[in-house]
């Protein structure tokens, strides 16, 4: 019997502390009103208009746990039946130990290996693309938990700087499971890492490790350096999209839904145009939660399931790009 991997449960989790643009407003029109100004600037151009923000003493783990919680549930499972844990972000808990042995230990997955990936916004498809693989030729695993979490409000200077302003907190999650329908189909995955000192914290790691100074100096904190150019996203966007439907076999106008990085409905709007495809077939929430970093897209997903824009027997791609840069697409036939 052929062995696929399909998506059999879905779960989030957005934290309690609204932080409003008004209130990201006020804060940066304590530094220059030119500040303030922007903050409304980027609500025009991105479609953010509030996000969440955990409690001070959590940790990216504590909200990978809930997300979990709720995919674990509602695939009809315990925590005992997952063999193994992913989890993507890059607000990791720690430098090391990884966040997802943290987050297993949490969660009491007492049966599950685990490990991180650091692929920033595009580590969701690609643990989505990594799980289906071991799902595909591994018959001992049979229940794979997939977290994208994020917590970089924490790793941030908020109250002073105005990038801040995309920064929410929140956790999305997906149970792989096995199956003997189709499920995973494809996956595009490419990076260009000559863009890696564009945006990023580059204090505390081997290249410079965390001394006073740096502290000091803001440089632990996350920065954004040098922008990236609009066509990272623009052209890279429906390249993955389109080289995973070519390694799929199939046609864009295929595509049922598309769950892209939640960080500006612009650009989602212009790669939909781009791909030929309607707006409507690409569902986006930065507007209630603002931008999650790897846990926009199955936040994302699990809403678009919540709303019935995605059901039984559609296929779906997600595309997500994060910096460094990576950028990934996979595609799933859903059960």
């Amino acid at each position: 019997m052929t062995r696929y991997a399909n998506i059999i449960g879905t779960g989030m989790y957005i934290p309690e502390i609204e932080i409003t643009n008004e209130t990201f407003s006020q804060w940066m029109g304590e530094i220059s009103e030119k500040l303030a100004e922007v903050v409304f600037k980027f609500e025009a151009s991105s479609g953010i208009k509030t996000r969440f923000y955990a409690p001070e003493d959590w940790a990216t783990s504590d909200l990978a746990v809930e997300a979990g919680k709720a995919a674990i549930a509602d695939a009809g499972l315990t925590p005992e039946d997952i063999d193994l844990v992913i989890v993507g972000t890059d607000s990791p808990d720690y430098i090391t130990p990884a966040t997802s042995v943290v987050t297993q230990y949490k969660l009491g997955c007492v049966n599950a290996g685990t490990w991180d990936v650091g692929c920033a916004c595009a580590s969701f498809p690609t643990a989505l693309a990594q799980a289906a693989g071991l799902i595909a030729t591994n018959p001992h695993l049979k229940h794979i938990l997939v977290i994208g979490a994020y917590m970089m409000h924490k790793l941030a200077d908020v109250k002073h700087d105005v990038t801040s302003f995309f920064y929410g907190d929140g956790a999305g999650a997906a149970v792989i499971g096995a199956s003997d329908k189709p499920g995973y189909v494809s996956s595009s995955i490419k990076a260009d890492g000559s863009y890696h000192k564009h945006w990023g914290i580059y204090s505390g790691g081997t290249y410079e490790p965390a001394t006073v100074e740096s502290v000091e100096a803001g440089r632990t904190k996350v920065k954004l350096v040098t922008p990236f150019p609009p066509t990272v996203n623009h052209e890279g966007w429906p390249a993955r999209v389109r080289e995973c439907a070519a390694n799929g076999g199939f046609e864009l106008e295929d595509i049922d839904h598309i769950i892209f990085t939640q960080v500006n409905v612009n650009s989602i709007k212009l790669v939909m145009d781009n791909l030929g495809l309607p707006v409507e077939k690409a569902h986006y929430i930065m507007d209630k939660w603002g931008y999650m970093g790897s846990a926009c897209l199955p936040i994302a997903f699990h809403d678009a399931i919540q709303q019935a824009k995605i059901t039984s027997g559609m296929r779906v791609v997600f595309c997500g790009s994060g910096v460094g840069y990576n950028q990934a697409a996979t595609c799933f036939i859903m059960p």
